[in-house]
């Protein structure tokens, strides 16, 4: 069984900046780390290896930083892994990134699975994973807190949802988005980061996914982001000084009103 993981490499902190003028987040010099929900689908990708046998093959699209995650997935245990870095795929949006992810699931492939984790921390949209499953014309699940292969070609999938447990069956090959409750991340080993360390990758542009300058990137993009701001709080606290508890509870009743948060005394 081949399977692909989708990896994303997300900023580590909260000092994210945005591009002003594209509205986009400025990922060049920031810190980073694997999207923790990719890191469950790639355990989940390694646990199924070990009962069905086959290949596991992370895929990632980033700016040159993003090899990094890569890295990080072969000293984890993935077999191979595909990085895609140009350019022109700064800017991409959820449509546009999943156009490069599908060509490259078809350029490398075929595979029996594709896992993803269900949302990234930095857009939290849950989008790419489902639009790469259309665009291979794969059937998909999202939610996945649990995965069982019945030997017949198909998988049974457990997701959690608002009201309970949902299972479905979906035929192979397909697509799933996973939860945190599939599983515990393992650890890499001493032998594994030494491994991934001295591993060569090969970075697929543009040219080589045969993609056209206006399927990828910001060209590619139908999103338009039109205003980024930072929320600011105004504050004006004010202490009320009193000789007992209910002349304080009537000044702040009387200034609730003065401001007119009630409209009489006690009502909102």
């Amino acid at each position: 069984m081949r399977i692909a993981v989708l990896i994303k490499q997300v900023p580590d902190s909260d000092d994210v900046r945005m591009d002003e003028v594209t509205g986009t987040m400025i990922r060049e010099g920031a810190g980073a780390m694997i999207n923790p929900l990719d890191l469950h689908a790639l355990q989940e990708a390694l646990t199924i290896r070990s009962y069905q046998g086959g290949e596991v093959v992370a895929l990632s699209m980033g700016p040159p930083q993003a090899e990094a995650a890569l890295r990080e997935a072969l000293a984890l245990g993935a077999d191979d892994v595909v990085f895609l870095s140009d350019p022109r795929f700064a800017a991409s949006d959820t449509w546009a990134t999943a156009r490069t992810l599908a060509s490259a699931c078809e350029k490398t492939g075929p595979y029996d699975l594709i896992l993803a984790g269900e949302k990234a921390t930095d857009g939290e949209t849950g989008q790419v994973g489902p639009e790469v499953a259309v665009m291979l014309g794969f059937p998909f699940s999202t939610y996945v807190s649990r995965v069982e292969f019945d030997g017949c070609g198909s998988v049974k999938v457990s997701r959690t949802v608002e009201d309970g447990i949902e299972r479905q069956k979906l035929p192979l090959p397909c697509l799933l988005t996973v939860l945190r409750d599939i599983n515990e991340p393992a650890l890499p080993t001493l032998s594994g980061k030494k491994a991934a360390r001295r591993a060569a990758l090969t970075v697929q542009g543009m040219g080589s996914l045969g993609l056209s300058p206006n399927e990828a990137g910001l060209a590619g993009s139908p999103t338009r982001v039109r205003r980024t701001f930072r929320p600011s709080i105004a504050r004006s606290p004010r202490i009320f000084k009193a000789g007992d508890i209910d002349e304080g509870i009537a000044a702040l009743f009387d200034e609730l009103e003065d401001r007119g948060l009630i409209d009489e005394r006690g009502s909102s």
